[in-house]
């Protein structure tokens, strides 16, 4: 098994990318601790994890939160000893409704608080523990829009979630740099569109699903699995001499 004794923290545990990594790393052995703003969510997902025989723990939490960051962290070392694995998961995307009234400003505020600050701040407590523990693997989630410019408008509420993935993808530069002598690798998923509920505003209108697949070659969206995959091989030992690089799992989008 591909992380067996390994322990790993995922953010943004309680639906899709983040649930569907959770149930792939412990199908190959490792104990999860589910992460989600939602605790209800990420008990369900701990929960799906032990009804497949896996080893799970749930915490709800803000990432945005220097003390829930910190929590995140700690409940990893008091439920199982060590933290060898992060995927910072948790996200947000321009269109976030923050009701009535809320200033694009809010939105830009929001939206690169939770994308940029919250992984810096949970990858911030973890280090230390994996430093501990011998090393480990961050693994961030970017996007296509880390890798390629798209004309959004500023008046239009999307224009900071391509900002903030940039920042994550050189955040996972520099980290990398940083980490590497203490044998702490970090790497980046880059995805392309994802059936997700973050995408649901998308998907759900039958036009711009059409128009969102013919934008990419091979097809099809992205499901969860496709990029829990992506996360499995960067967290395992198969991918120890790669740290500091995006991995794009795109179906051809960015390649155009």
């Amino acid at each position: 098994m591909r992380m067996e004794g390994k322990v790993a923290l995922i953010t943004g545990a309680g639906s899709g990318i983040g649930r569907a990594t959770a149930l792939r790393f412990a199908a190959e052995g490792a104990s999860i601790v589910a992460s989600d703003i939602s605790e209800a969510s990420a008990v369900e997902t701990a929960a799906a994890v032990r009804g497949t025989g896996g080893e799970a723990t749930a915490i709800g939490g803000d990432v945005v939160s220097y003390a829930d960051a910190k929590s995140m962290v700690q409940a990893a070392i008091d439920a199982y000893g060590k933290l060898d694995t992060l995927l910072n998961s948790a996200g947000v995307s321009g269109r976030i409704d923050l009701g009535e009234g809320a200033t694009h400003e809010a939105v830009w505020d929001k939206v690169m608080d939770v994308n940029m600050k919250g992984t810096y701040l949970v990858s911030w407590h973890a280090v230390p523990e994996m430093e501990a523990a011998g090393g480990g693997s961050i693994i961030n989630i970017g996007s296509i829009m880390s890798m390629v410019g798209y004309p959004m408008g500023m008046t239009n509420g999307f224009s900071p979630y391509n900002p903030s993935k940039g920042a994550v993808l050189q955040f996972t530069r520099n980290l990398a740099l940083d980490l590497a002598p203490k044998g702490i690798r970090v790497n980046c998923i880059c995805p392309g569109y994802v059936e997700t509920n973050m995408t649901r505003i998308l998907t759900d209108v039958p036009e711009s699903y059409e128009f969102l697949k013919q934008r990419h070659p091979i097809g099809r969206l992205g499901q969860p699995e496709d990029i829990a995959n992506a996360a499995l091989y960067l967290a395992s030992d198969e991918s120890a001499f790669v740290t500091g690089t995006p991995l794009v799992v795109d179906g051809g989008y960015t390649a155009q």
